[in-house]
């Protein structure tokens, strides 16, 4: 796998959304909000805790754990 370059922005509220969407939608999460004060509440399973995340650079670093879970077959930490 080539490594990718280093990202020089942080990421945008749409690129969260589109992830935190993408998450969802495929089952990897089971809710993901932003709320007002644009902290993210995510929650891994419907009987699980609810998870804040401070902005959207927490909610694309999950969707790339997950992501890196997935592609390499380990338990997912949600």
């Amino acid at each position: 796998m080539i490594p990718r370059p280093p990202r020089y922005s942080e990421p945008t509220i749409a690129e969260a959304s589109a992830w935190a969407d993408t998450l969802v939608r495929r089952r990897l999460l089971h809710a993901a909000v932003l709320v007002p004060t644009g902290q993210w509440l995510v929650q891994g399973r419907p009987d699980g805790p609810v998870r804040v995340l401070p902005g959207p650079a927490d909610v694309v670093a999950l969707a790339a754990t997950i992501q890196h879970h997935t592609r390499t077959g380990r338990p997912e930490i949600r």
